[in-house]
């Protein structure tokens, strides 16, 4: 069985959830699709995200589902969007339970998908001593010595701002030396470049007490901001055929100012979409998102 909408939207983190509330309080009938796998399931607390700081990721969304279960035009939909296909005005997402649904528009919330560096004892300890961005984190471990361990170009940039959180060193892992202009700023900023890779991480996953160096010394670290390069979490931009972007860390859905995709009909919100990743960014995205499949809506005289 086919169920129309208005506009569905594949994504029920921040992003997907602020679009849904202004397209809701629009009375617009919308089909919210989530699979229960948000990028920052990794994270014990959000932070930075005004009126939400400290709480979990998992209570602000359930909040936000509790708050938009109360408008009547909202359906949720539990599970995995597998394919989506049409046109405007006809578009189709397939999900896994073989459910079809169909709507006027389609907002993508998909995200991204983390992939670290090869390096064992990375994987169990991100978002929690493991971590990428000092903004979301670097409170919490402030004081404490910190590294940045460079797997891509903008690792220097990242370590340039870390020690306003506590004494940082740069570990190049032999591959991304700093140009004499970011080693001046290192300098300037008491950064300590640190030549010799990390080759382990030591300490009780996911705590971290030290990194081991392929020298054999031993350096105190208590947290590791580390660059992981990104991939869609969701193929459904691709079989839509939206054009991306090159991105600091991968690829992004290519939007225009009103976040719509290459796809009349098609809008983008959130981390796939958006070159920061931040829970404030990835809402008011989502609101420009809903607002803008609205306006889409109104407009047509199709």
């Amino acid at each position: 069985m086919r169920m129309n909408y208005d506009v569905i939207i594949v994504g029920g983190s921040f992003a997907g959830l602020s679009a849904a509330m202004q397209l809701a309080r629009a009375r617009r009938r919308i089909a919210l699709i989530d699979g229960g796998q948000p990028r920052n399931r990794y994270a014990a607390h959000s932070h930075g995200f005004l009126g939400q700081d400290g709480k979990t990721p998992q209570d602000i969304v359930q909040q936000a589902r509790e708050q938009l279960a109360h408008y009547p035009t909202v359906t949720f939909l539990d599970g995995d969007a597998v394919t989506a296909s049409g046109s405007i005005g006809r578009l189709q997402v397939m999900m896994a339970d073989g459910q079809q649904v169909q709507g006027k528009r389609l907002i993508l919330a998909t995200g991204l998908r983390d992939e670290l560096p090869a390096l064992p004892g990375l994987n169990e300890r991100w978002g929690k001593t493991v971590l990428h961005c000092p903004y979301c984190h670097g409170y919490e471990v402030a004081g404490s010595p910190l590294g940045v361990m460079a797997a891509h170009p903008l690792s220097a940039h990242q370590a340039m701002l870390l020690p306003d959180w506590g004494p940082t060193t740069f570990f190049t892992q032999g591959e991304f030396e700093p140009d004499e202009e970011q080693a001046a700023l290192m300098a300037k900023r008491g950064v300590r470049i640190e030549r010799s890779p990390i080759v382990e991480l030591m300490g009780t996953a996911p705590g971290l007490d030290a990194v081991k160096l392929a020298d054999g010394r031993r350096m105190a670290i208590h947290a590791l901001f580390v660059a992981s390069k990104t991939h869609m979490a969701s193929p459904l931009a691709a079989q839509l055929g939206c054009a991306f972007n090159d991105g600091p860390l991968g690829p992004l859905i290519r939007v225009d100012d009103l976040r719509q995709t290459s796809v009349e009909g098609v809008f983008a919100a959130g981390d796939a979409a958006i070159p920061m990743s931040n829970a404030t960014l990835a809402s008011a995205s989502g609101v420009m998102a809903g607002v803008c499949a609205h306006r889409s809506l109104v407009m047509d005289c199709s």
